[in-house]
């Protein structure tokens, strides 16, 4: 099988690239941002052919049941910085690109692969769910707030994973994202728990990652 991985920052680059050899994984930065991601995406899928693409970084995390350091995967991702109206089809929702779903869904393989992993992967906690995607780093709670205000059921925010989905599902390409939650916008005032995660403890939090890619 052979697998695509995207990233957004060199931070993340580092924590993954001694997990993979180079044969088994292409794992490429994208850069942050939905443009950015799409890009690679698209890039990877034309010149490698990859059977699947996996989203992995950190996200900021939304419930009382997460965690800095658990990790959410993808159920669905969608944008929360997307709207298209009513006037022309006043069916498309909040968060929705006219004439795509309203939600990307993961590859239901690889999604049964990943809601295994609680067990094997403990003490970390695995939170199969709902990710949404935009252009916004969220530094403040109101942020937050509306965010989660279209989309309650949401486990993580990030800036790049439904781009990538998007990508995948017009090449019909198998997908899922995993995001180590790094900060919880909601119990944080300034962000100091994303930098704390950096400088602390970001050490070793994509092993759920590794042992889903070991598990295909």
């Amino acid at each position: 099988m052979k697998i695509g991985m995207i990233v957004a920052m060199d931070k993340e680059l580092q924590q993954l690239r001694p997990l993979f050899p180079e044969d088994k994984v292409i794992l490429q930065k994208s850069g942050i941002g939905k443009v950015n991601a799409a890009i690679q995406a698209i890039e990877m899928i034309r010149q490698y052919k990859p059977d699947v693409i996996i989203s992995s970084g950190c996200a900021g995390g939304n419930g009382d049941d997460i965690n800095v350091q658990d990790v959410v995967v993808s159920t669905q991702l969608a944008y929360h910085d997307v709207y298209c109206g009513t006037a022309i089809d006043d069916s498309t929702v909040y968060g929705q690109v006219q004439g795509l779903p309203a939600r990307f869904d993961a590859d239901p393989h690889l999604l049964e692969i990943a809601r295994s992993l609680s067990l094997s992967t403990a003490p970390i906690h695995v939170h199969p769910g709902l990710i949404v995607t935009g252009d916004w780093f969220v530094d403040s709670k109101d942020k937050m707030r509306e965010i989660i205000g279209h989309f309650p059921e949401a486990k993580a925010v990030d800036m790049e994973s439904a781009a990538i989905a998007q990508a995948c599902y017009l090449n019909k390409v198998p997908f899922i994202s995993f995001r180590v939650i790094s900060d919880i916008p909601l119990r944080d005032t300034d962000a100091s728990m994303y930098h704390d995660f950096w400088n602390t403890i970001a050490e070793n939090s994509f092993h759920v990652t590794k042992t889903f890619i070991e598990s295909l």
